[in-house]
């Protein structure tokens, strides 16, 4: 039955992606993130959903009338320089099999990325999206933290099965990266039963971020509780309930959550620990002697043995800085660097130029939860390794369209302001020649002449 329900409503959506591409993007991102066929027993499981929705969007792309332009900006043209460069690094890749099925479902993410791009031009499907990312993976944030409620949190949650999110750590960071969209949706909410089931699932998906027993998740959520209090509205009400929820929450774990939360400050005799310093050092080892780095799936023995400290102990890189440094060298991890500082920036320019005008404050809010999400991934990611993570792309696509919308904006009404400079200067240039043309007409000495 569940199979059944699943096709339909991806079959369905077909007929109106092609009237309206942005549709598919909405549903590409339910199908990316909540990962609903993986959730089936039957046949639904391996069925190419996300070919579907894709063909059917580059269908609705072909006869839209609407504008298709991509915004060039410098995050477009980085983001293009990093696929390029992955490209690249494909074909020199050590492992090659692997490399190419990896950049299969790297190029597919980024190609959505771009997409994004282009049929999402507005706050109102800007909005959409945030709700359709915040009910896809807040429904396992809210999932996952009643099950640490019923459990005692003695068990770890996991994410579905064969996906980017699969394991405990990546279900961690992704949910504290959608902590901050819900947050805003919170904010900009009009109903009130609607702030409070959002406020409810806030804490209920950060009782799940700590139900996954990741160390490195427990941090970001602790920047991105910190960030939430601190952009957000009502901060002294909130954070007052942030901090009750936290007290609760630890004093709520089993004593083995706070044991393997102790090994934080004992790392050194943590061997999981000490297997990831190994990784970080092997990543640096061999973006030094590969120009290229090890290219996609780098972190597997042959390489360990030729480039890692201890080669026997071969562990994933469990960081996105040392993944990308691994497997795109430095060159990567300099484009995957400047990527990021620049999202940032163009995040403050919406935040302090969309300030200005009042119909830009929903986007505003946005943008301060947007870098709240891009900080929890930028901590978080520093200990788990999900460096090609569909979210994080999506963000920066967030950014690049509410940039868009505010430059327009700001244009708009710097181009009216001049506009009405201009004929106030004429309106007094006028009326200065008429005052003239009165006092010359009243001159006894022009009358005498």
């Amino acid at each position: 039955m569940r199979d059944a329900i699943i096709t339909l409503i991806v079959l369905g959506t077909v007929p109106w992606t092609i009237r309206q591409p942005y549709i598919g993007i909405m549903a590409w991102s339910w199908l990316g993130y909540m990962n609903p066929h993986r959730l089936c027993w039957s046949f639904a499981v391996n069925m190419p959903f996300a070919q579907i929705v894709a063909i059917s969007l580059l269908i609705g792309l072909l006869f839209s009338k609407e504008e298709k332009k991509l915004p060039i900006t410098r995050e477009v043209m980085i983001l293009f320089a990093f696929n390029v460069w992955m490209l690249i690094t494909t074909f020199f890749a050590y492992y090659q099999s692997l490399a190419w099925i990896e950049w299969d479902k790297v190029w597919k993410i980024q190609l959505m990325t771009f997409l994004t791009l282009l049929v999402i031009r507005d706050i109102r499907r800007l909005h959409y999206l945030v709700w359709i990312i915040c009910l896809s993976l807040g429904y396992y944030g809210i999932k996952g933290g009643i099950f640490t409620l019923l459990t005692g949190g003695n068990y770890k949650i996991w994410g579905p099965a064969g996906s980017f999110i699969g394991g405990n750590n990546e279900i961690g960071l992704a949910l504290i990266m959608t902590m901050p969209l819900m947050r805003y949706l919170q904010i900009t909410a009009r109903q009130k039963w609607l702030k409070i089931g959002l406020l409810g699932g806030i804490i209920l998906t950060s009782l799940s971020v700590v139900g996954t027993h990741s160390r490195g998740a427990l941090l970001g959520l602790m920047v991105v509780t910190f960030l939430l209090i601190v952009k957000g509205k009502n901060r002294f009400l909130f954070g007052a309930l942030a901090i009750g929820a936290g007290i609760l929450i630890y004093q709520f774990m089993p004593e083995s959550w706070h044991q393997r939360m102790g090994t934080i400050k004992t790392y050194e005799n943590d061997g999981s620990a000490m297997g990831r310093i190994n990784a970080w050092r092997f990543a640096f080892n061999l973006a030094t002697k590969r120009l290229f780095g090890g290219g996609f799936e780098a972190f597997h023995d042959e390489l360990f043995n030729l480039y890692a400290p201890i080669p026997d102990d071969v562990h994933d890189a469990h960081s996105i800085y040392f993944e990308i440094l691994g497997e795109q060298g430095f060159i990567g991890l300099a484009i995957f660097l400047l990527l990021m500082f620049f999202t940032w920036r163009s995040s403050n320019f919406c935040i302090k130029v969309g300030s200005r005008y009042p119909d830009l404050q929903r986007l505003v809010t946005l943008m301060r939860m947007t870098q709240t999400s891009i900080a929890g991934y930028a901590v978080s990611g520093a200990f788990l390794g999900l460096a090609y993570f569909d979210l994080y792309y999506h963000l920066i696509a967030i950014v690049i369209i509410a940039k868009y919308i505010v430059h327009t904006r700001h244009v708009a009404e710097t181009q009216q302001s001049v506009a009405r400079t201009a004929e106030g200067c004429l309106v007094l240039a006028a009326a200065d020649e008429a005052q003239g043309f009165v006092r010359r007409s009243l001159d006894p000495r022009r009358k005498s002449a």
